[in-house]
């Protein structure tokens, strides 16, 4: 063959990049000294001479994927080559090109997809077999042209698919196999199609019934997304049918009262009684219904939620819920992840509990401008496969309005889609026109076979729009115009669909007309008894319920000795062959005889024995929380590891007498999410003592709106009790801002009508019997959230420790008296009053003090409900009395002398003076410099204890 044959016919057009630089050095060489390279590459050079560059004979085609190109004379292998590189790129990137949204006519992005930019034509398709393009095709299809054409067919409809983020194989196989198959697409008989356009004129025949009758009232709409019902109809539908018992749901304000009205069946009198703001309790169905609750202060109609039971299939009792949900968009969802994880699980036996994938199934609705904007999201959808967390997949469905507010989506994302954060999670997700209801039940039916598959999250990006503005008091024309112009134009969905089902002969337009006059009529009649039966006298004063302005009753929280000590030693014993860290077991070994010697139980030793002993009682105990098996600061260890296996060994899960699960999971880095996963777990698990601990109680705040909207005021709302407990770590050490303060305060702040429980302990024996005492209220009227600050360096301490006594015969105190101090009665002028371990430094310092009568200190452990009973009886024991002193190591306008200050002028005997020892008001919690700390520390204590 000639040298000077064409470059796409020598062996050169195999070299690229720094190869062909190779070659071209060599070809160098050879020049000068043709004997001094390779024989083989001899070889070629004597051939076919000088290796060329193939810049200017490389082929232009192939521009849509720039990481393929055609070569410049390509045979049939390089046709075949270009057809499954345009399938690859029709199941990649054919949701660009889909008919998915109900407003948009412009043209779609399709040139990734066109045969012109691979070099093709439809008589090079021909020559394809059709397996090469689509292995799972119809057996119809003829040929690779037949096989493009499908599946040009199958990803650019009104359904389009992302699924090129799924690693695992057997996923994006199962996947492509079902899409390309269209084996989910749902057949559907005439009943079933009159059916759904009746579903779809309940619907819009409620909103429009609101929107006039009462008339400028908030509503948040479902119009444009209307086919969020019946989508949500057919996942529970599906699910039901196949066993599951729990289906709960999570979802904002946007479209709520429609979903609680046909999905949860919320009788249409109770919600038009709540729009006349006259709430009438006894419209709750009796049968059928868990109950719709209230609080006391209640909550605007778009918050409330509900449940319901229905039979269907093979299930006999469903329960199917819709959780309470504040304004704060997003915040529900780990909520309802939690409610799904302890619906999953049988905690009636020891160790792990069991858990059951299939028994219950969360779906949570977003809308499109919050799904990326709000982090929560990202939060919840990192635990979906974790083991702490795992749910077996929620079903996520993007209410996609393409707006925000008055915010459009360019100024909202920085993605194409709403739900392309999901991609990092390698999530499924299908973009569905909601225009298109048959389409939408294709969606539901893909989403559960998966999830039933492979127990994992699935997203579906329902597409639609918002007829109205964010309420129905705004007018979107103002801020959005060109999107409203095409809004009023458009026809609803259920018009839509009425039109294609007349013109199937399927109906006719007198029966679409008479479903919707149906459904008024219906409405209107409900609305009448509702005006008819309307409350003038309504609860202004909203006073909590008697047994919770009680407060707690009392309990027995001590142990018996020998019961104490079987604890104790089954918590040391390991298996024979399980090899402890030597240094680690020399410590917990240590604990073995305490009840025998006069040895102090520290605070990690006493929470094990609580947990122990709770468990006996036939509690079940759920903790998680940052490194929270071996504790922040190396002090638990309930997970003991194998240091030359690996494995794990958690001497709770195998105590005797316990059939009760127990758990200890190290949580994600995150707080906000893991809150409201355990009080939504706490919710439905009532009967489990769930304990969540902040790695430093500074990093509580990540969490404040759960704090805030949910575990302080949810039953005062939503009459939804909890008993969560919360470790916060606190204590001035010098650590700085960020590792000193759980900020106390701000739970002080929220506590009104006995909410929850704060308390700064000082020693551990109180730690455990808190706990006892908060195990035993679960499943009570009474029971309520618990915040404790937890100590750091009080974990070890030995004033901190107590004796074994003091757990088997002592039991919680409100207040606890400075031993030592307050004998003398008569000389008592000044009363210091303290929480936590300013108490215990305050000890520390009188070690050495003598002469010192006129003092006496009192630690208040429980700082909400204040015990002011319990002050105000030890007041009264000491008739020359002249000052209370407050003192605590937090800025005034900080830790608890804000919340006591009230309290302590209320108890304070006539002529003593109320006074306030420590830091000044600060704008930041600590100072950063430990020299400083530790004089501040000192001046705040010699303040308190010197005349």
């Amino acid at each position: 063959m000639s040298k000077k044959a064409s470059f796409q016919g020598t062996p050169w057009h195999n070299f690229s990049g720094p190869n062909l630089g190779y070659v071209i050095e060599v070809y160098e060489q050879y020049l000068i000294d043709p004997d001094s390279v390779e024989p083989d590459l001899k070889q070629l050079f004597d051939q076919w001479g000088a290796p060329a560059s193939n810049a200017e004979e490389e082929s232009t085609m192939g521009q849509a994927d720039v990481s393929f190109q055609l070569p410049a004379n390509p045979n049939l292998f390089s046709k075949i080559v270009a057809a499954v590189k345009l399938a690859d790129n029709i199941r990649t990137y054919g949701h660009l090109a889909a008919d998915i949204n109900p407003l948009d006519d412009k043209e779609k992005e399709n040139r990734r997809i066109q045969l012109s930019e691979y070099n093709l034509t439809e008589e090079d398709l021909k020559l394809v077999p059709a397996s090469f393009i689509s292995p799972n095709a119809p057996s119809d299809l003829k040929n690779g042209l037949d096989a493009i054409n499908h599946l040009k067919k199958v990803y650019t409809k009104k359904l389009a698919f992302e699924y090129h983020q799924v690693h695992e194989l057997e996923e994006k196989n199962w996947l492509q196999q079902q899409i390309e198959s269209e084996s989910f697409y749902p057949s559907l008989t005439n009943e079933e199609r009159i059916n759904l356009l009746n579903r779809l004129a309940e619907v819009e025949g409620f909103e429009k019934f609101l929107h006039r009758t009462f008339v400028g009232q908030k509503r948040f709409s479902i119009e444009g997304v209307d086919t969020l019902v019946p989508l949500m109809d057919r996942i529970i539908s599906l699910t039901v049918e196949t066993g599951t018992r729990t289906v709960n749901i999570g979802m904002a304000h946007r479209g709520r009262l429609n979903v609680l009205a046909h999905v949860l069946e919320k009788p249409y009198k109770m919600i038009f009684s709540e729009f006349q703001h006259a709430p009438n309790k006894d419209m709750i169905p009796s049968e059928g219904s868990i109950g719709i609750t209230y609080g006391w202060t209640g909550d605007v109609k778009y918050h409330l939620g509900a449940d319901r039971r229905v039979n269907r299939g093979s299930t006999a009792n469903t329960r199917i819920t819709l959780a309470n949900n504040p304004s704060h968009l997003e915040v529900v969802g780990p909520v309802v992840d939690g409610y799904t994880r302890a619906a999953q699980e049988n905690r009636n036996k020891p160790g792990y509990p069991e858990q059951d994938f299939a028994s219950c199934l969360a779906i949570s609705v977003h809308g499109d401008a919050a799904f990326p904007g709000e982090g929560i999201t990202q939060e919840t959808l990192n635990m979906g496969q974790l083991n702490g967390y795992n749910t077996g997949g929620t079903i996520h469905i993007i209410a996609n309005n393409r707006i925000g507010f008055t915010t459009e989506s360019s100024d909202s994302r920085s993605t194409k889609y709403a739900s392309d954060i999901a991609k990092g999670f390698e999530i499924p997700i299908v973009h569905v026109n909601a225009d298109d209801p048959e389409a939408v039940f294709a969606a539901a039916i893909l989403a559960y076979n998966y999830r039933q598959k492979f127990s994992k999250d699935f997203v579906i990006d329902l597409i639609g729009y918002r007829r109205f503005g964010h309420n129905e008091m705004d007018e979107p024309m103002v801020t959005n115009p060109l999107m409203y112009n095409i809004v009023k134009s458009h026809p609803t969905v259920k018009e839509i669909y009425a039109d294609r089902l007349i013109s199937k002969g399927i109906i006719t337009k007198e029966d679409a007309v008479k479903i919707d006059n149906t459904i008024q009529e219906k409405l209107q009649k409900e609305y009448d008894g509702v005006v008819a039966n309307k409350e003038e006298d309504q609860d202004i004063a909203m006073e909590p319920p008697e047994y919770i302005m009680n407060g707690l009753q009392q309990y027995n929280t001590s142990v018996e000795t020998e019961e104490l000590k079987t604890i104790n030693n089954e918590l040391l014993q390991w298996p024979d062959n399980f090899n402890v860290f030597q240094k680690l077991s020399r410590i917990l070994k240590r604990r073995e005889n305490i009840f025998d010697t006069d040895g102090k139980i520290e605070w990690a030793h006493a929470e094990s024995l609580a947990f122990g002993s709770i468990l006996k009682d036939g509690t079940p105990i759920r903790f998680t929380g940052q490194d929270s098996q071996r504790g922040t600061f190396a002090q638990r260890n309930l997970v003991l590891h194998d240091e030359k296996t690996g494995e794990e060994f958690i001497p709770l899960h195998h105590l005797s007498g316990v059939n009760s699960s127990f758990v200890v999971y190290n949580s994600p880095l995150t707080e906000a999410a893991v809150v409201g996963f355990e009080y939504g777990y706490n919710v439905f698990a009532p009967e489990t003592l769930v304990i969540w601990e902040a790695q430093f109680g500074d990093f509580a705040n990540m969490a404040q709106v759960y704090f805030d909207q949910f575990i302080s005021s949810g039953r005062a709302k939503w009459g939804q009790k909890s008993g969560l407990v919360m470790l916060l770590p606190h204590g001035y050490e010098g650590q700085g801002p960020e590792h000193s303060s759980g900020r106390v305060e701000r739970f002080l702040q929220s506590a009104a009508e006995n909410n929850w429980t704060v308390a700064n302990l000082s020693t551990s024996a109180q730690y455990f019997h808190l706990l006892r005492r908060q195990a035993a209220t679960l499943g009570s009227d009474g029971v309520k959230p618990l915040v404790i600050m937890t100590p750091k360096s009080l974990l070890r301490h030995p004033l901190a420790s107590s004796n074994f006594d003091e757990l088997t015969e002592g039991s919680f105190q409100q207040v606890i008296e400075q031993k030592g101090l307050g004998q003398n009665k008569d000389a008592v002028e000044r009363i210091v009053l303290c929480s936590g371990k300013i108490a215990i430094d305050l000890e520390e310092h009188l070690k050495n003090d003598s002469d010192m009568d006129w003092l006496h200190i009192l630690r208040v452990e429980q700082l909400y409900p204040f015990p002011k009973k319990e002050v105000e009886n030890i007041l009264t024991r000491y008739p020359n009395l002249k000052e209370l002193v407050w003192v605590q190591e937090e800025p005034k306008n900080m830790g608890g002398w804000m919340h006591v200050d009230p309290y302590l002028r209320e108890v304070a005997p006539k002529g003593v003076d109320v006074k306030y020892a420590g830091r000044r008001r600060r704008s930041s919690p600590s100072e950063g410099d430990p020299t400083i700390h530790k004089k501040e520390q000192n001046r705040i204590i010699q303040e308190a204890i010197r005349k």
